[in-house]
């Protein structure tokens, strides 16, 4: 029952790709009121699981705090390291649209932000295994984390790719092909079952690393964007919902 849950889980995460076609349905203003939501309720979820699930059972299972902390902080520095490669990606874009070279080298940037981003899907396949074997309801409430943040990071690489000069329809399976690393990594963590399960405390920290990365310095200076009283209670409103949501996976696991 644990390959099954986990294997639905990394495939319903590796789905999420395709969200570029519904955002094809969209205009921009829709869009953008879309996003303002789920970004908002990612940052909730992803406080959420990191506060309620990841770090009791990471510090419930680990013998030594030590490494539970060490995981934390390798997981903030690898996503982290990750973040500056995407910077270090549009620092080599070609400014000049007129340059001959400029399609060959936007394509080249589209390429690495599909490596960079088929990196961070397989770290998350691998951490929805571990998170499976060590309890269904741990995995339950990370999976839907990472679907949660997914969402919007999805579209972002979409729309990135349709201005690498990707066409809709490739831009939509190469997408989906980086997605789908995290089933590999997923099925790693699975094959090694028992002997991972030593390492799982720091993978979970690991994860509750990154997702703390990704909430606090991606996700929060986004909502800080926005100024309107009207949305910014929005926001609130959603991050709240998206921790009530974790909370209800607690109680209810």
């Amino acid at each position: 029952m644990i390959w099954f849950y986990t294997l639905t889980s990394v495939v319903i995460v590796s789905l999420i790709s395709f969200v570029g076609i519904i955002a094809l349905s969209f205009n921009e203003t829709r869009l953008r009121k879309i996003l303002f939501l789920l970004v908002a309720l990612a940052t909730g979820t992803l406080f959420g699981d990191v506060a309620l699930h990841l770090l009791p059972e990471i510090f419930s299972l680990g013998r030594n705090n030590l490494l539970g902390a060490g995981g934390m902080l390798a997981g903030i520095l690898v996503f982290f390291s990750l973040e500056k490669f995407l910077h270090w990606r549009h620092s080599h874009q070609v400014d000049d649209c007129d340059n001959p070279l400029h399609h060959h080298q936007i394509q080249s940037v589209g390429y690495l932000n599909l490596i960079a981003d088929g990196l961070h899907n397989l770290l998350d396949g691998a951490i929805i295994g571990a998170s499976f074997l060590v309890n269904p309801a741990i995995g339950l409430a990370t999976t839907l984390a990472v679907i949660l943040h997914e969402i919007p990071q999805e579209i972002g690489d979409f729309a990135i790719l349709i201005n690498a000069g990707f066409s809709r329809v490739r831009a939509i399976w190469f997408n989906a092909l980086s997605a789908s690393l995290a089933i590999i990594g997923a099925i790693i963590a699975l094959f090694l079952g028992l002997a991972i399960e030593q390492f799982t405390p720091f993978l979970l920290a690991l994860a509750a690393g990154g997702f703390l990365y990704i909430a606090g310095s991606d996700l929060v200076p986004e909502l800080h964007k926005t100024t309107d009283l009207k949305k910014s209670s929005l926001q609130l409103l959603a991050i709240i919902i998206g921790i009530a949501l974790m909370l209800l996976l607690k109680l209810v696991g």
